[in-house]
């Protein structure tokens, strides 16, 4: 006897300027999904231009939840968006919907996925100890030493990954337990949905650069640099502040504040925002079994709606 089917969700991933939004609202023309935004600067309220959120017509049109959450003097953290995540897809599936969670933050996707592993915090004082160690002894000796002590994490890691090898020994250390059995943990905590991942990806980089370029210029036309300065005059802010170190706010605030020429405002968020690009596509290349699509194919909409037809059996 089949086991039943556990509920459907949709995950879709990509990198900054991929046109995941436009392919997760295409969707709800079609089926009966609802979205759900991951993505850690869009949860700002007052943060518009610069986190290229949807203007507030289209979310009338095309609902998006964690959206416009808590305030620019707020952080918010990868297990509160798991929290909050899991709970909009409950209300979501026990409305007979299907969640659609879209996005770019690719850690927040990955707690979805994998759950939370425990794991204590860096200690810098035993992390000089250990390279210490390793720079008298040499990172084999590190990675003979964490094989007596987790040896399952030490067959996965090579003698020669010296930061992977201080990270599992250190943990080792602070925690009394291994790596792996906290690991193993997290792995417990996976949500209960049948997932189907899609990763928008570009087939030319070139090309998605020359987008994230015009896009650039047009939170720049759009008043980038005034957004800026309104949410410094309206909240209690630094650029300690995980709102102020979004790509775009962090080079607005440092003109502003004459530690970068105004002149090189366009060039350095362009290179943030590609060097984003970049992390987001490594992430989806090394974290997750998606399915690619092009980012790029001007069918996209058309052969994402078929996969997710297919998926749903409708």
């Amino acid at each position: 006897m089949n086991s039943p089917r556990l509920p459907p969700a949709i995950l879709i991933m990509g990198p900054t300027a991929s046109g995941k939004t436009a392919a997760a609202m295409a969707l709800t023309e079609r089926f009966p999904v609802e979205l759900i935004s991951v993505d850690s600067a869009q949860v700002f309220r007052d943060m518009d231009v610069g986190t290229a959120k949807p203007d507030k017509a289209t979310l009338a049109r095309y609902p998006h939840r964690l959206i416009d959450i808590i305030s620019p003097e707020e952080s918010y953290s990868t297990a509160r968006f798991r929290q909050d995540a899991l709970a909009a897809m409950a209300e979501i599936t026990a409305a007979g919907k299907v969640p659609v969670l879209v996005g770019g933050t690719m850690l927040y996707f990955r707690s979805l996925l994998q759950g939370l592993a425990e794991l204590p915090q860096a200690d810098a004082a035993l992390r000089a100890g250990i390279d210490a160690e390793a720079a008298k002894h040499g990172w084999p000796a590190i990675h003979a030493k964490l094989a007596v002590l987790d040896p399952s994490t030490a067959g996965r890691l090579h003698p020669g990954d010296s930061q992977r090898l201080q990270r599992a020994l250190e943990v080792c250390l602070l925690s009394g337990r291994p790596m792996s059995e906290l690991l193993a943990e997290s792995e417990q905590q996976k949500p209960p949905y049948d997932f189907l991942q899609i990763a928008l990806l570009p087939s030319e980089r070139a090309v998605l650069h020359k987008r994230i370029e015009r896009r650039f210029d047009e939170m720049l036309l759009a008043g980038l640099d005034e957004e800026v300065h309104q949410l410094r005059q309206k909240y209690q802010l630094s650029l300690e502040l995980p709102s102020m170190r979004c790509v775009g706010y962090r080079q607005a605030w440092e003109v502003q504040d004459g530690l970068l020429p105004a002149r090189e405002l366009r060039e350095r968020g362009i290179f943030a925002t590609r060097q984003l690009a970049k992390r987001q596509i490594t992430w989806l290349g090394n974290s997750f079994a998606a399915e690619g699509f092009d980012c790029l194919d001007p069918a996209l909409s058309e052969r994402i709606a078929a996969r997710v037809g297919a998926f749903l059996r409708l």
